[in-house]
């Protein structure tokens, strides 16, 4: 999806200041489109968003190595939070909720895969991860976590009004509106719901995945160890990740 696309949908523009500039900034001129505007910014999602577009070509995701299988944290009563650190004794196996291994799964880990890995090397964050919007064996849906780097967490996360009110993976599945937190500590202090998967967070990027319609199709989500770290180049690549698997690519497709 093209950056200007993404960036009118996904509703985070308005949480971010920039300098005023008096060629592009005429001071009528929305916080959003200021933004987007900033050929700098601009320009560095465009950058990543090409070289992503390289990586997730079929020829390119022949070799990558995919896990079908990770493994989860316990989860508390009620199934409501992950008790860090404690590990459920079975992985969570991806074969289930995605039909069985065939090419359409394979070539969808495969991307998620290789867009993750590239997000790792180009970010500071210490955690990251693809969800897709799906319906698990249950019937009910939920986001299923494709591929990620950092602590174990959860598999999936309910798409229901009552799970969003303390999750921002669930509302922003929900509502199609990104959350960027810089500051995790003051915004549960100003009363947002907030489901902690590892207390060292400090803030989060949770963005929206659209497909060419503007449905929700999933989300992406990052965390770092410092407050402020979702600005500038962190913000860039983020935007360029979400706007990358937006569109009419695998992500899209391969929903069942």
């Amino acid at each position: 999806m093209l950056f200007e696309t993404y960036w009118d949908r996904c509703g985070v523009a308005a949480q971010f200041k920039t300098e005023s500039n008096s060629e592009n900034n005429t001071g009528s001129e929305t916080l959003s489109e200021s933004l987007s505007r900033s050929p700098s910014f601009a320009e560095q999602v465009r950058q990543h968003q090409a070289a992503l577009a390289a990586l997730t070509q079929p020829q390119a995701l022949t070799d990558v190595a995919v896990k079908w299988q990770f493994q989860v944290p316990e989860l508390g009563e009620g199934g409501a939070c992950s008790l860090f650190g404690q590990l459920a004794a079975e992985p969570y196996d991806l074969r289930r909720i995605l039909g069985g291994v065939t090419p359409q799964s394979q070539a969808l880990l495969a991307t998620a895969t290789a867009v993750t890995a590239y997000y790792q090397q180009h970010s500071r964050s210490h955690w990251f991860g693809i969800y897709q919007a799906r319906r698990n064996a249950a019937g009910e849906p939920v986001l299923v976590k494709l591929a990620y780097f950092g602590a174990e967490s959860r598999a999936e996360f309910p798409l229901t009004q009552a799970f969003a009110q303390g999750s921002n993976n669930s509302a922003v599945g929900l509502s199609g509106h990104g959350r960027v937190i810089n500051d995790v500590a003051a915004f549960v202090a100003e009363g947002g719901g907030y489901y902690t998967c590892d207390p060292k967070v400090k803030a989060e990027a949770c963005l929206p995945l659209f497909n060419a319609a503007g449905q929700v199709i999933g989300i992406l989500d990052s965390e770092a160890f410092d407050t402020n770290f979702f600005q500038g180049d962190e913000l860039a690549l983020v935007v360029a990740v979400a706007a990358q698997l937006s569109g009419d690519g695998v992500l899209a497709t391969s929903i069942a």
